[in-house]
């Protein structure tokens, strides 16, 4: 489920879990372990990239409404224990967006430190409020830090998604590049930071990114015991399995 190949001190993790790399339960848990290992093994940065046309698709809705009250309250708890690892890791993480990369597919690109996404007919954005889920604040608060808080309301509370141009221009991402070239750009941009004298560039990150340290350093806990909750609200509960039901139909059609 995840690939990992080395470019001299970069690590590239790379989602593999076809056919759209959703998040299950397994996959978060990985990708955290990866991340949370690298500078233990002298990785210096970390490219997360997906495959072609497709980055990730969020969280695997058909497999989760298989989940029972436990094993939903453990996924949002390893989800979380992702982001804190994604915003607190001591070395820096380029998102390489491959493609599309709908509601869960986002997040994880808002806790990395610098994101390139393919052009073409692709879609990024929080798309949660279309499925019954109220976003999580932790989610919004790395929504916000990037674009600001206008945008941060239109993108979040219309569940909006959004070319990559469009979204270059909000600021949710920094460059748009070829489909053939966005692995390329991001080692030319961890290799353009590797450059820097390495304690002046690693004080000065941690300085720049203190606001998002400062979230992870609370108690997260009754967040995600909310989180949770709402993932078993009616109105949630409803839209995900129409979801569900679409997205099914999509993998028989496709298969």
């Amino acid at each position: 489920m995840l690939l990992t190949f080395t470019h001299g001190p970069i690590c590239e993790l790379r989602l593999n879990r076809p056919p759209v790399n959703a998040l299950s339960y397994e996959l978060i848990k990985g990708l955290r372990e990866a991340i949370e290992s690298a500078p233990k093994d002298d990785v210096r940065a970390l490219i997360l990239s997906g495959a072609p046309g497709r980055f990730s698709g969020g969280l695997d809705v058909p497999l989760l409404l298989s989940y029972d009250h436990a094993t939903i309250a453990a996924l949002w708890r390893e989800f979380y224990a992702l982001l804190k690892a994604m915003g607190g890791s001591p070395i820096p993480i380029a998102a390489a967006i491959t493609g599309h990369a709908p509601a869960g597919g986002t997040v994880l690109t808002l806790f990395c430190d610098w994101r390139v996404m393919a052009d073409g007919d692709f879609k990024i954005g929080l798309s949660e409020v279309q499925v019954g889920l109220p976003l999580p604040p932790v989610i919004f608060a790395g929504l916000r830090r990037l674009v600001g808080p206008r945008q941060a309301e239109r993108l979040a509370v219309g569940g909006l998604l959004i070319s990559p141009a469009e979204a270059e221009a909000v600021g949710l991402i920094d460059e748009v590049a070829p489909p053939d070239q966005v692995i390329d750009r991001a080692l030319q941009w961890c290799q353009t930071l590797l450059a820097l004298p390495a304690e002046a560039m690693r004080i000065t990150r941690r300085q720049a990114r203190a606001d998002l340290l400062a979230y992870f350093e609370q108690s997260l806990e009754p967040e995600v015991q909310t989180v949770t909750a709402s993932w078993w609200a009616p109105e949630t509960q409803s839209a995900l399995r129409a979801l569900g039901a679409r997205l099914g139909q999509k993998t028989v059609a496709s298969g």
